[in-house]
């Protein structure tokens, strides 16, 4: 039997759930590696993933299954968090411990570089800098990647970006050997960067502001966005799900879009004209920052028409390491809770309107319930307790 006849997929009659999966990528996997059994555990081809890690590196790896697929350009751009373990001494070819090693500090040296230098490099690498990514990073040079040429012999230099570590805490430094004129320095710390930040290249840059060399030697991804190992399963408790008769643990793309975006709730017309493309009118703007526009309350206690912040602080596009909401789209729900789409507002500050940038229910009518029972009939899932919903039909 073939490892992929071992791997379960879902029994056919089971639903394939559009959402998230928030996977503990092992050591040694790559990400698409990830994707690839994903796939077979889904029961589909339509599989994704935010934010490369390499095989190197373990932790929060997010997965997108079906529609949620088109949420995932979002995710890859939240900040992330990250464990990491620097060891100071030795530069290496590929700033961490694959790479042959290019050069070693004199154990003297090592000997008179004390706590509170290490720190203060640590601070200077702290908040908005200049990165030169890694040379064998995935970034295209002349429509190559740049690790492919590296591998090639080629010398390849990047040029510096901007990049944001919000983060850089160091929990520990220890000396090897301990007992006698160290050979190396280790630093173990906590970094929350913007999307783009190489921890790799921070543990280049500190051994080289401390002129002894560094390189990256364990890498673990703890959070991305607000999704974080606590919330992650690993793929053997995905594969047992399966074979167990059921299906992978999945963050419906209703409930993941609530977490990564500021929220519109819409009427239910307004619900079936995003629906098919048309635009509706921009929500205003109220004091305080809520936005609102008419219609009827949703089930979720918010007014139809409403924008709310979604998530607390720890949601990806919150204001601080996390991020900022500022430049999102706006998740618009039906009435129903069902997520229409992704918009946004534009044209001129006096016929301000709303348009979808990424349909996700297209071609949906959405009939309000308490219209229905104005003109003499029951509405189908209209609730005994004055709770309005909706009937959706697809043309």
């Amino acid at each position: 039997m073939t490892d992929r006849q071992r791997i379960p997929s879902p029994a056919p009659s089971l639903p394939r759930v559009a959402g998230l999966v928030v996977v503990d990528k092992p050591l040694g996997w790559t990400s698409h590696d990830v994707v690839s059994r994903m796939r077979r555990l889904a029961g589909t081809r339509k599989v994704g993933h935010a934010g490369t890690l390499d095989p190197a590196a373990s932790g929060v790896l997010v997965v997108g299954v079906e529609k949620a697929t088109k949420l995932l350009t979002y995710v890859t751009g939240t900040n992330k968090t990250y464990r990491a373990s620097i060891r100071l001494g030795a530069a290496t070819v590929t700033d961490d411990a694959e790479g042959d090693v290019t050069r070693t500090a004199a154990p003297e040296r090592l000997a008179a570089l004390t706590d509170d230098a290490v720190l203060a490099a640590v601070a200077e690498l702290t908040g908005e800098i200049q990165q030169v990514p890694s040379a064998v990073s995935a970034i295209k040079v002349d429509g190559q990647r740049s690790y492919a040429r590296v591998r090639k012999g080629e010398d390849v230099e990047l040029p510096a970006r901007p990049v944001t570590v919000h983060e850089f805490t160091v929990h520990g430094i220890s000396r090897e050997p301990s007992d006698a004129e160290p050979t190396a320095v280790d630093v173990d710390a906590t970094v929350t960067c913007s999307s783009g930040t190489y921890i790799r290249a921070l543990a280049r840059d500190l051994g080289e502001a401390l002129g002894v060399g560094g390189h990256l030697t364990a890498l673990r991804r703890t959070r991305v966005g607000s999704f974080t190992l606590e919330q992650s399963h690993t793929l053997d408790e995905l594969t047992e799900q399966v074979r167990a008769g059921g299906t992978v643990s999945t963050l419906a793309i209703d409930d993941a879009a609530r977490g990564l975006f500021p929220v519109r709730e819409l009427a239910a017309r307004e619900a079936t004209d995003l629906s098919h493309g048309r635009r509706i009118a921009a929500a205003r703007v109220h004091p305080g920052g809520a936005s609102q526009a008419n219609g009827a309350a949703s089930r979720s206690g918010v007014g139809a028409g409403d924008t709310e912040s979604a998530g607390d602080a720890a949601a990806p596009g919150s204001k601080g390491p996390e991020g900022s909401r500022a430049g999102l789209p706006v998740a618009c729900f039906a009435p129903d809770g069902t997520l229409v789409a992704l918009a946004e507002d534009r044209g001129p500050a006096d016929r301000r309107y709303t348009t979808s940038v990424l349909g996700i229910a297209a071609g949906m009518t959405f009939t309000d319930a308490t219209a229905s029972e104005e003109s003499g009939a029951q509405a189908p899932g209209a609730g005994q307790d004055g709770t309005t919903r909706t009937e959706r039909t697809r043309h």
